[in-house]
């Protein structure tokens, strides 16, 4: 078998892995004359001009694309790191909390520093352990130095005295092993290798690997041989392909028809009962429940209070959603009568595993909805549901958002029906408008002209506001985040009812406001608070389902398709993605890698 040269299977890797961060990026390779190192600060495409890149020879190499934690964007603090004597090279996600310490101590063993960054310590504390022979002594020096970390890691190790090994350990951090023909791979995530291999193997926390080019070894915390399955992964390379768009985020929005569909699957039919092979509640179990929480961060958590709304309705168990990060710190009231649910795409968001982590040691069940088949949160949750979305690269979720939507509001119709708690003709037609939801989101996708010629007037504004009540408040958050995250506009989202409550200070002549009218229950009531925004001079565009209402005083509507208030934020969403997304070309940005933002965020 013919070895293939690593370097541009490594960039390629690092493009297809830029969505984790891009304000630098490096490629070590053990060479004949040892260990190699390429890196430079900004984006993976500055390393294909590094001199020397195309004559990289070694069979083994690693890379890192990073998102600064610790340390400036600059080639000083990129991966990956080596130790003083040049045997060691690391690359490494995640956050060393006692670096300082560590560095201090290693600085008191004679070892100089370089960079910033928490991770070079990492290369020469494994140095500082390493006592030279056969590969047991490479893996134990790796082992005691994870021992000596507190805080998150996955780490990928070459050594100089092993030019045909790797090892790699995770902890509270990502990391996926690929198994072909003669050759392993690893990554942060599935799509960079997906190419490749659709086999992986998944290590639970201070689990450790032996790779050679055609061998994997695994260890426990103990480093005792353990066994690990391999797992089959059923997305295919193209998914993570632009396949002809312009950039990934548009691509993602016009699949959102497709991965609506593949997440509903074959769950439920009208008039049989929802099917959830991956759930075992009971009428009794969910009877005995005092409370439940959605937890989740940024768009997952939006699409929590989307689906707060169906849960609460039609289970009449009193549902909270809960940011993260926050619920991890402030004691939340959690025992055996809580149902906790975990929303996140990647399954590797540190503070939403922090929050389950958390919940379980309370007495919670825990329920893990992810898009990630293996992501760390799904092995450490007592149940898990996924969403089907297929793999989402743009950094700004647009299709993960809408998947979670309608699996949040089959799982109430679900928790419904084992509860008895509804009429079922009404849970049938809502079953019946998800089904109709794929043909419904093709149908809204056709607003985008429209969306193209009103963001070309207001792309140079710098301030928007998002109005909506009940569901429509939800959609009007999510829509508010889309246009903060990828055209750097500030933008609020509000409540139609707080507009008087202060925030209509801020409306004067020119500014824009963006309403989103859905809810029928709900839908004069936000007319009247567009209304105060237009006498005050502001401009509007207007998201409704209302083929009824006058818009004689709105600047720009657009009528989307009538569904089911519960799941309106599947539909009503699309042209507030479109919107946002039209507004980031207009003003020439890289919609698919926004600054400082990275797809998953692995540390706290």
């Amino acid at each position: 078998m013919v070895l293939r040269k690593p370097g541009p299977i490594l960039v390629n890797g690092l493009i297809r892995l830029e969505y984790r961060g891009y304000d630098s990026a490096g490629i070590s390779t053990i060479e004949k004359n040892g260990i190699s190192l390429i890196k430079d600060k900004g984006r993976v495409k500055n390393l294909e001009s590094q001199a020397g890149l195309k004559e990289l020879e070694g069979t083994i190499g690693i890379a890192h694309t990073r998102w600064a934690t610790h340390g400036k964007p600059s080639k000083e603090n990129s991966h990956p790191h080596m130790d003083n004597s040049k045997t060691f090279s690391v690359v490494h996600n995640g956050i060393i909390e006692n670096f300082e310490a560590l560095r201090e101590r290693l600085k008191g063993y004679g070892y100089k520093f370089y960079s910033d960054t928490d991770t070079e310590t990492i290369p020469n504390l494994i140095h500082h352990y390493y006592k030279k022979g056969g590969i047991e002594n490479f893996l134990k020096a790796v082992h005691d130095a994870c021992m000596d970390l507190k805080g998150s890691f996955a780490i990928e190790v070459i050594c100089s005295d092993f030019p045909d090994n790797m090892i790699v350990v995770r902890k509270d951090s990502p990391l996926v092993i690929g198994k072909a023909e003669g050759e392993n791979y690893l990554s942060s995530d599935i799509p960079a290798i997906l190419s490749f291999t659709r086999n992986f193997y998944l290590l639970n926390d201070y689990e450790f690997a032996v790779l050679s080019r055609d061998n994997i070894d695994f260890y426990s915390k103990d480093l005792e041989p353990i066994e690990k399955e391999v797992q089959a992964i059923e997305w295919n390379a193209v998914g993570a392909d632009k396949n002809g768009y312009e950039d990934y985020m548009l691509k993602e929005i016009y699949e959102q028809a497709t991965s609506t569909r593949e997440t509903v699957g074959a769950r439920f039919q009208t008039g049989k009962q929802t099917s959830f092979d991956e759930l075992n509640f009971t009428k009794e179990y969910l009877s005995s429940l005092n409370r439940i929480y959605i937890v989740a961060c940024g768009t997952a958590m939006h699409a929590g209070l989307a689906g707060k709304i169906a849960i609460e309705k039609l289970s009449k168990i009193p549902t909270e959603v809960d940011i993260a990060s926050e619920f991890r710190y402030r004691d939340p009231l959690v025992d055996e009568k809580t149902l906790c649910i975990f929303l996140t795409q990647s399954g590797e968001t540190a503070d939403t595993i922090a929050a389950l982590k958390l919940s379980k040691e309370k007495g919670a069940k825990t329920l893990a909805i992810s898009n990630v088949i293996g992501s760390s949160i799904t092995r450490e949750a007592d149940l898990t549901i996924y969403t089907h979305a297929g793999p989402e690269i743009a950094v700004a979720s647009t299709k993960a958002y809408t998947s979670q939507v309608v699996l949040m509001n089959v799982l109430a119709i679900y928790m419904a029906e084992v509860l008895e708690n509804n009429d079922q003709k009404y849970l049938d037609s809502l079953k019946q408008d998800i089904l109709d939801l794929p043909e419904k989101v093709e149908e809204t996708l056709k607003v985008s002209e429209s969306l193209k010629g009103f963001a070309r007037q207001v792309f140079q504004e710098k301030d928007v506001f998002y109005l909506g009540r009940g569901v429509d408040y939800a959609i009007a958050t999510e829509g508010c985040l889309k246009l903060k995250e990828i055209s750097y506009i500030h933008s609020e989202s509000y409540a139609g009812g707080e507009l008087k409550h202060g925030t209509i200070a801020l409306i004067e002549k020119g500014i824009t406001v963006v309403g989103v009218l859905t809810d029928k229950e709900l839908i004069k009531k936000t007319v009247s608070n567009l209304q105060e925004v237009i006498t005050r001079g502001a401009k509007t565009l207007i998201i409704t389902s209302d083929k009824d209402l006058d818009t004689s005083s709105f600047d720009v509507v657009l009528t989307i398709p009538e569904t089911n208030s519960f799941i309106s934020p599947v539909i009503s969403v699309i042209p507030l993605q479109l919107f946002a997304y039209y507004v980031a070309k207009e003003k020439g940005l890289d919609v698919d890698k926004p600054r400082n933002l990275a797809k998953s965020v692995t540390v706290e």
